[in-house]
């Protein structure tokens, strides 16, 4: 394959789960579409959710309950036109996946014969709203999306692909600020290529693979965040880094999550004891947002040492456990956990980023031509927390609402006449790749230290230090040598490791996930943390 080869569309798309995979098929049937893939295909974090999706189904249920759940789970700093507009617009984008073969699990039709959807609570939520194909609905999602994408004509899935950077027409002499297209890594034989595109969309989903321990699968490093600041975008509230207060622990499945809606459908969390402890942290117990859950988790293990606590639904019945969470049962037994009769070992683990690269209604970035959707961006939605099974929803609501503006602007669009090669005339093959390895190892370590569930001054600061000599080092590799997987997202996520620490080091408060020892009290008038890149 030639070095320099050169791909053209009318949209890129990086990133292949939800958001990307949706606005692909929105868009398919007036544009050329290519989606990158890091993996195969389905590698991110959409296959692996669990729980489901957030929409007013239910008469009982509200649009209107659903925004004022969802404020109340983002701690006070969610954007209130965003809330209101992914709530009113949920039912309709469900539907659209509905409509595109999702199988969300049903109960009887109702007395109309209309199809009625089984309906989960999960944290947070006042009402059963949460559609869902067993306890894997990610995994239906993905399927019933990639079928769809398989069959479209005009979309093209580039798998086992990195973004590498984004190009603006400033980069290549030009005198607008827009994006162009985007330098891509072929990880098959390892050369650069260029995409020139009309649009290009971020759906890279989040940065978890910055801390040691995560639910999320190791393509989520970043990228987009770290691409959209240095092509000059705004980024807003990377403080709030989302742990899931129940991830297995265990030496074999590190990263296996365990659904919010265990808790949901009654399961209890115990210390080694076997006693209970969330009725005294919260009077909404095991149904508290995700963060009060987990530092109750965090401070309960610190203070008795111990390596991890316990989730425990083997009160319900054997029949209710295995038709309702079949996945989470079958991977257990595989590692000699039964369920159904003993209490399940588990820690908190990062898992969502709910602050991101600063979108409009649109989805569009600050610059033009640029789109990010999914968990890469800051919508709003999400304030200081994010709500279980609002994410989801986020990917299908911005996924059309960004689709919608990307074919409003179309046919006005241009393609640039030609975009520079990729330069490696002056680099060489590594010979030190443990040099890599060695800082990825403490980054994640200092990250999950320093950064983690309960944070200090000293520890936002010596985590900075350390970043930056981190960076330091790693600018010198990336300068002198070709570029490999490991490279690329420790360069990504070193960036988005920088913004989040001094996203935190601006919050004087606690609020949400945002829990500091040092301002342990919430500020009035409290809003988003905004970084703007210098030009």
């Amino acid at each position: 394959m030639n070095a320099h080869r050169e791909h053209v569309c009318d949209v890129l798309v990086v990133g292949s789960g939800a958001a990307g995979l949706s606005l692909a098929l929105r868009i398919a049937e007036h544009a050329k579409v290519i989606v990158l893939s890091k993996g195969p295909r389905s590698e991110g974090a959409t296959y692996y959710a669990q729980g489901g999706i957030a929409a007013v189904f239910d008469e009982s249920d509200s649009i209107e309950s659903h925004i004022q759940d969802t404020h109340i789970a983002g701690a006070g700093i969610c954007e209130q036109d965003a809330v209101k507009f992914i709530a009113e617009n949920a039912k309709e984008c469900v539907q659209w996946l509905i409509d595109g073969g999702v199988p969300f699990d049903r109960e009887e039709n109702d007395k109309d014969g209309q199809p009625k959807y089984h309906l989960n609570q999960e944290g947070g939520h006042s009402h059963r709203r949460i559609l869902h194909a067993a306890d894997a609905t990610g995994m239906a999602m993905q399927t019933s999306l990639q079928d769809n994408v398989n069959n479209h004509p005009n979309i093209e899935i580039y798998e086992r692909y990195n973004a590498l950077d984004l190009i603006t027409e400033e980069k290549i002499g030009g005198d607008k600020n827009k994006v162009v297209g985007a330098y891509i890594w072929n990880r098959a034989d390892e050369h650069v290529e260029t995409v020139r595109a009309k649009f290009v969309v971020l759906a890279t989903g989040g940065a978890s693979k910055v801390y040691q321990y995560t639910s999320n699968p190791d393509v989520s490093s970043g990228d987009g965040i770290a691409m959209a600041w240095r092509a000059g975008c705004r980024v807003a509230n990377l403080e709030f880094n989302q742990f899931h207060p129940t991830c297995l622990y265990h030496p074999e499945a590190r990263n296996f999550l365990l659904t919010e809606a265990l808790r949901g459908e009654g399961a209890h969390l115990l210390r080694p004891d076997g006693t209970r402890f969330m009725p005294d942290f919260d009077e909404r117990e095991e149904l508290a947002p995700r963060d009060v859950v987990a530092r109750a988790i965090d401070y309960e293990m610190k203070r008795l040492g111990v390596d991890c606590m316990y989730l425990d639904i083997s009160h319900k019945p054997v029949e209710f456990i295995e038709k309702h969470f079949p996945t989470i049962h079958m991977r257990l037994q595989d590692l000699d956990i039964d369920m159904t009769k003993e209490p399940i070992p588990i820690v908190p683990a990062a898992h969502y980023t709910c602050g991101g690269v600063m979108v409009n209604k649109s989805g569009e970035a600050d610059l033009e031509q640029l789109y990010a959707i999914g968990e890469v961006s800051y919508t709003g939605l999400h304030g200081a927390n994010r709500m279980a099974s609002n994410s989801l929803l986020e990917c299908v609501v911005y996924a059309w609402s960004a689709a919608k503006d990307i074919l409003d602007k179309l046919p006005n669009a241009t393609l640039p006449n030609s975009i520079p090669a990729w330069d490696e005339s002056q680099v060489c093959d590594s010979d030190e790749e443990v040099v890599i390895q060695h800082n990825w190892h403490e980054l994640r370590l200092f990250m999950w230290d320093y950064m983690g569930i309960v944070r200090t001054d000293k520890r936002l600061e010596r985590a900075l230090r350390r970043i930056q000599l981190l960076q330091q080092e790693t600018h010198e590799y990336y300068s002198n040598f070709r570029v490999s997987n490991n490279l690329l997202e420790l360069r990504n996520l070193l960036q988005v490791a920088e913004l989040m620490v001094r996203c935190a080091m601006q919050r004087k408060e606690s609020r949400g996930l945002h829990y500091t020892l040092d301002y342990p009290n919430l500020i009035e008038n409290s809003g988003p943390t905004i970084l703007e890149p210098s030009r």
